[in-house]
């Protein structure tokens, strides 16, 4: 499907069964592994078609379901939806749209558009409490359904083993590799416990409703037990320290389990974000993502040494 036709996404959908208007359709862009369509049937009733970008991420649908069905119930209990597939095959999932909009999309030329400001109080106490919730649900209780656990220890290996894949793979910056090599050998940083997480919940994935409530969380590829610290990081990216004290005072008062190098953690894999985003460019081996990350490793713009 590229170039992007909305046709395409609209015959597909039919081939599953489900007959969507050309009428009122938008496309979402933002996210890495699937390009979602929103389109409505000839009921009104708004649907949400999830088509994915490489065969790489249909063989994961498997375990996001199961990860909707665990967290499903547990957000419920403060109103908060997730997904329900009714067409789950490898080249579609679909289901009836949640309530509410993203407070993050992308516009016609790939440029973010906002519609709600990330360093808004209201929000990060609303996040705070929502990350309670869900960190709420602990390894065994993941485990027993099927979802991936890490422990502590799995978690520190996982990133002293990507970091050491990245090296191999890319040109880093000195700085940036002295950085990462402290952080991994500061004990003071690393959890002492893991919880079921999201992964990558930022506002292009949170639904709010007109009065900034969080009705909804979307995309659930990443979700799995691992790191706390890991699902407050994109807020302090976009709202910075202060917004992220105040997003953790509310997890704490919602009964949030925070240990001492917590903030020190977020802040750090923060920092480790080129790692992330190298990773995905060798998995989809384009040379525009391969540049970028090359460039995100080492600001001279070395060239990837593959």
């Amino acid at each position: 499907m590229s170039p992007f036709d909305v046709t395409d996404a609209l015959s597909l959908a039919a081939r599953h069964g489900l007959h969507l208007s050309a009428d009122d359709v938008t496309v979402n862009e933002a996210g890495l592994d699937y390009r979602v369509v929103l389109a409505s049937d000839d009921t009104g009733r708004r649907w949400v078609l999830r088509i994915p970008r490489r065969s790489d991420v249909s063989a994961k649908t498997a375990d996001e379901l199961r990860i909707l069905d665990l967290v499903g119930p547990v957000l419920a209990e403060d109103g908060i939806a997730v997904p329900r597939w009714e067409i789950h095959e490898p080249d579609l999932i679909a289901y009836r749209a949640l309530p509410g909009a993203p407070g993050l999309t992308l516009n016609d030329a790939g440029e973010p558009v906002w519609h709600m400001d990330p360093a808004d109080p209201r929000y990060a106490r609303r996040l705070g409490r929502l990350l309670a919730r869900l960190h709420s649900i602990d390894a065994e209780r993941a485990d027993a359904v099927g979802v991936e656990v890490r422990s502590p220890d799995r978690t520190r290996r996982a990133w002293r083993d990507d970091i050491t894949r990245v090296h191999d793979a890319f040109t880093v910056a000195p700085a940036l590799a002295g950085a990462w090599a402290e952080w991994l050998d500061d004990d003071s940083c690393w959890p002492d416990h893991t919880v079921m997480t999201h992964g990558e919940i930022y506002p292009a994935h949170v639904l709010l409703d007109e009065d900034g409530a969080v009705t909804g969380v979307l995309d659930w590829t990443t979700a799995r037990v691992d790191d706390p610290a890991r699902d407050f990081v994109i807020q302090y990216g976009a709202a910075g320290e202060e917004m992220l004290r105040v997003t953790l005072a509310a997890y704490v008062d919602a009964g949030g389990r925070v240990h001492d190098g917590l903030a020190a953690q977020v802040e750090h894999l923060w920092n480790a974000a080129p790692v992330g985003y190298a990773l995905f460019a060798l998995i989809t081996e384009k040379e525009s993502d391969l540049a970028t990350a090359a460039a995100m490793l080492d600001p001279q713009d070395r060239p990837c040494s593959r």
